[in-house]
């Protein structure tokens, strides 16, 4: 007999102050020691006002590990009891080895337990909760604490760019989407971490009971689009870095994060969205009207439109007025979005028992997805 998994308590951290789009650049630095031309141009695309980074404005290093991140969003989620599974997700961990999952292990100090750790980009953090809810679900834990992280500004700091090429720019003016490739993804991406503690009975005045989680992988289909330590080859294969000299991982910027953005855009909307969505909606009996509230990880409103077209198209026309996002404030998190979107959301006092929210959290690494429905309790 499988066993109900409600969210008791959610906890999100952004380090440090809000930084907002006049100083990104007196954060990160300009590139060339001048004023960046593009920035302008990718925020007006993707909608992001402010954002935080874990950089010592002092001195523009580094100032917190990502397990550090992690812990604080853990730490956010007061006495959690003893919890029996840590499942954490991240896109970029602060080693290749150990795993994220065992250094924030460590750095909690907690006494002995199972901990995972899901590799990936944006859907980590996703798969972390999938696994620490189909643990309690299984009867294998009472209480389990999963996360999704991000620590990308160390990539965004502007001694790691070329300046830019004045044809990129004028192709940005153009084509706003160009904004995902690796010149521009410093304007894109924050840092943050949260953290929710699932439970095998309700806690509270609001829990979220977990009806379904559902992952899923379009790589049979579509060849990888986004991916960092490697690099593509001729046959739109990636050649990984193992297989590249040291000297060739700077010379040829092998653990630059990239994306191929016709890929993406000819893609994202169908491969992570309407088709995954349409059979999900067939097979559970999801409609418009089950949905109170849609909370859409975007790494940019420049993809708001289409999700709500594809919405009209698959006969799930949610209104905007359902929507939930904090992109605008709380920038792009990647794997951390989710948990960041939803505790926000959990502490408004806007969500009303009854009410079913829908998550929506899409990957571009190689089209993958997730949905989660929750349902007020």
């Amino acid at each position: 007999m499988s066993t109900d998994v409600f969210i008791t308590r959610t906890a999100a951290y952004l380090p440090f102050d809000p930084v907002s789009n006049d100083e990104i650049e007196q954060v990160l630095g300009m590139v060339g020691g001048k004023p960046s031309r593009a920035r302008r141009v990718v925020l007006r695309s993707n909608g992001i006002k402010s954002r935080h980074y874990a950089i010592d404005r002092a001195t523009g290093e580094p100032a917190m590990t990502n397990a550090q991140l992690t812990v604080r969003a853990i730490e956010g989620l007061g006495d959690t009891g003893q919890v029996d599974v840590l499942a954490t997700g991240t896109t970029l961990p602060d080693q290749l080895m150990p795993n994220h999952g065992v250094m924030v292990h460590g750095e909690l100090k907690w006494p002995r337990l199972e901990v995972v750790s899901c590799a990936g980009i944006c859907l980590a953090g996703t798969a972390a909760l999938k696994h620490a809810w189909l643990a309690i679900r299984a009867g294998e834990a009472r209480r389990a604490v999963a996360t999704g992280s991000e620590l990308a500004s160390p990539l965004l700091r502007a001694q790691l760019f070329d300046a830019e090429a004045e044809h990129k720019v004028a192709a940005l003016e153009e084509r706003p989407e160009l904004a995902f490739e690796k010149d521009f993804l410093r304007w894109m991406l924050s840092d943050g971490a949260g953290a929710m503690l699932l439970e095998n009975q309700p806690r509270g005045p609001l829990s979220l009971r977990i009806h379904w989680i559902d992952l899923s992988s379009a790589a049979h289909q579509l060849p990888a689009c986004m991916y960092a330590g490697a690099d593509k080859t001729a046959d739109g294969g990636l050649k990984g870095w193992l297989r590249y000299s040291a000297d060739a991982w700077g010379a040829q910027s092998i653990f630059a994060v990239k994306q191929d953005v016709r890929l993406l855009n000819d893609n994202i909307g169908t491969a992570t969205f309407a088709e995954p969505l349409a059979a999900i909606a067939a097979k559970r009996g999801l409609t418009a009207d089950g949905i109170d509230w849609f909370l859409p990880h975007m790494s940019s409103w420049f993809f708001a439109d289409e999700l709500e077209r594809r919405l009209v198209e698959i006969g799930l026309p949610v209104p905007r007025e359902r929507w939930f996002t904090n992109l605008s404030d709380k920038g792009n998190t990647g794997s951390a979005s989710p948990y960041i979107m939803l505790d926000e959301l959990f502490k408004s006092g806007r969500i009303e028992k009854g009410q079913r929210i829908l998550m929506y959290v899409p990957e571009s690494g190689r089209f993958s997805c997730g949905f989660v429905y929750l349902e007020a309790v």
